[in-house]
């Protein structure tokens, strides 16, 4: 009995601390409305340890998990994912039968969490390339999930940034030459409305785990001024804690968008008067 009670306390006292935590966050400034995150390390993970790469894949669900109900309760409004791009599908067959297995998995056994969150759930990228199974069970969790409004899950599935860009470049193409629109009318806002984000706003903050310093041709377009985090955790390893250090160091910067210090100074008191 009295090692139950202790048990229970630790359980209350680290959800206490975390909620503290998150109040503080909020509090020193601000929550970004927009994370991306690039899930690296899985592979390395797994072969560290002398398992199977899929091993890491699945360590990697939880880490999913975790930074999703973080980002919830802070209350993000829109978290990417960086799932699958393109070019895994260079990735041995093995590897990829499997990965696909796990997400359909996934799916299934995470979307009544998702939904009972108020979570909706959307995926960016060449979706039809993916198993006709994966289709099915993507498209009926994004169906549940339609109407929840309190944070926006995304997956980018089968996604790289040039595939967005040139699709986004014959969808103007195809405009122009119908004569729905012209080309005097093309500008950066009317060019995001046809990128498989339109109506998202662009990352505020971009995570990277693994320790490696590259963008690997994820939001191409649409993180021009995001501000850049790499961690040197694997993705398997990547907890809310993470989170939390790469929102403190967020917080810190100055966001400047081209101008100077002054001006943004400036700014934020003519829009505070």
């Amino acid at each position: 009995m009295s090692d139950s009670v202790s048990s229970s306390s630790k359980v209350e006292s680290k959800s206490s601390y975390d909620r503290r935590i998150q109040e503080e966050l909020k509090k020193s400034g601000e929550i970004p409305k927009h994370i991306a995150i690039i899930m690296d390390g899985n592979g390395r993970w797994a072969k560290k340890r002398g398992l199977p790469r899929v091993a890491g894949h699945r360590e990697g669900v939880k880490s999913v998990r975790d930074v999703v109900e973080a980002c919830a309760q802070l209350g993000v409004k829109y978290l990417t994912l960086f799932a699958f791009s393109t070019e895994n599908w260079k990735r041995p067959k093995h590897e990829i039968d499997t990965l696909m297995k796990l997400l359909i998995k996934t799916l299934r056994t995470e979307t009544d969490k998702l939904h009972k969150n108020d979570i909706k759930l959307m995926a960016i990228g060449d979706i039809e390339s993916l198993p006709v199974e994966v289709q099915r069970e993507l498209k009926e969790a994004i169906e549940k999930t339609k109407n929840n409004k309190r944070m926006v899950l995304n997956l980018a599935l089968s996604y790289s940034g040039r595939w967005e860009i040139i699709e986004a470049v014959k969808g103007i193409a195809r405009d122009v030459k119908s004569g729905k629109i012209k080309v005097e009318e093309i500008n950066d806002s009317l060019f995001a409305s046809y990128l498989k984000t339109a109506g998202i706003p662009e990352p505020d903050l971009l995570i990277r785990t693994s320790g490696e310093f590259r963008i690997s041709n994820f939001l191409l377009w649409q993180i021009a001024y995001t501000e850049l985090y790499i961690c040197d955790c694997l993705w398997p390893d990547f907890r809310r804690k993470h989170l939390y250090e790469a929102i403190r160091d967020y917080q810190k910067r100055e966001r400047r968008f081209g101008m100077t210090s002054e001006q943004i100074k400036k700014k934020s008191f003519n829009g505070n008067a």
